[in-house]
């Protein structure tokens, strides 16, 4: 009998055309979720027959006390090489084999790129305006040649970024915990204290990665120290950013804007209060949705799935 496959979170619906699962689908039965499942109790109740379930980076959760109410589950795959949002200690406890899958290309700084771009021309609101009927325009933009590009984090993307920021002819400084003045220099950006970083921004790009030594890094004390005039990006996690933080300088004007693609819940309330704000780009975390990141994500699962179903799983994460 088939073992039962959940592919998760495939909002645009484009798993199976993605990626060539011919090598599989003989001994594996697809069941496709094209919306999020909302809490625990609908991630159980949705999943508790699956014995492989196929998840779309952290889009849905998979703590301990979901893994311990799926005594089916046997694979579980997330897409890119890393998962915050799983534990690895209780799938291995329970005997789940977790894998990953290859990523491409850097799509997450070109939505940090883009949220820069609104925040400092507008140019999606005034093609709002345009397509609705305005006449002209009527916000004045800023150049960003000469303007300070402050990269929290100068890993793979933070370097992208900071390239990014040279095209502009933007001055680019960095820093971060383990941060060298070294690193720096080999990325074309100077070096500057934490709250130096915040002082001289007049765009500050967040490129970490969420765990406990980072979250909530920036807060009421990082905000206050940053321009009335800067703007503040997020592609990273949400909860790197204080999220109340954040709302109180945004609805007090004591930053100009901010560009968020994540945030602490996703996806993100439909009252929430970021909705409400003409200050604040929003985007639903489409920092890794490229098509050929997709491709890659997708066809990935298909390679471990088969490599699983053989008897050796590749790209094991547990």
């Amino acid at each position: 009998m088939p073992l039962r496959c959940a592919i998760l979170d495939d909002y645009q619906n484009v798993a199976l055309t993605f990626a060539d699962w011919s090598k599989v689908k003989r001994d594996i039965e697809i069941e496709m979720f094209n919306a999020h499942l909302g809490g625990a109790d609908n991630v159980v109740a949705a999943l508790k027959d699956f014995a492989i379930v196929c998840a779309m980076r952290e889009r849905t959760a998979f703590p301990r006390t979901v893994i311990e109410k799926l005594p089916k589950l046997k694979l579980l795959i997330t897409t890119g090489m890393r998962n915050a949002s799983i534990d690895l200690e209780a799938a291995k406890a329970r005997g789940v084999v977790v894998c990953g899958t290859p990523a491409v290309g850097n799509a997450t700084a070109a939505i940090a790129t883009g949220l820069m771009l609104e925040l400092a021309r507008h140019i999606g609101y005034e093609n709002a305006r345009l397509k609705s009927g305005a006449l002209w325009q009527t916000t004045i933009g800023l150049d960003l040649e000469g303007l300070t590009l402050a990269v929290l984090g100068l890993g793979k993307l933070g370097t992208r970024m900071a390239e990014i920021g040279h095209a502009f002819k933007m001055n680019v400084i960095a820093w971060s915990q383990n941060l060298t003045a070294e690193n720096c220099r080999e990325a074309g950006a100077q070096y500057v204290s934490r709250d130096d970083l915040f002082r001289q921004a007049d765009f500050l790009s967040v490129h970490l990665q969420l765990s406990e030594r980072t979250r909530g890094l920036v807060g009421a004390r990082e905000l206050g120290l940053m321009k009335k005039s800067a703007n503040l990006i997020n592609t990273s996690r949400g909860p790197i950013v204080d999220e109340a933080a954040l709302l109180a300088a945004l609805r007090d004007k004591r930053i100009a804007g901010a560009g968020l693609d994540v945030f602490d819940i996703e996806p993100l309330p439909v009252a929430h209060p970021f909705r409400k704000l003409d200050n604040v780009v929003l985007t639903p975390h489409l920092g890794y949705v490229a098509e050929q990141n997709y491709r890659a994500f997708f066809t990935g699962m298909v390679d471990d799935v088969r490599a699983f179903l053989d008897g050796k799983p590749v790209r094991v994460l547990t």
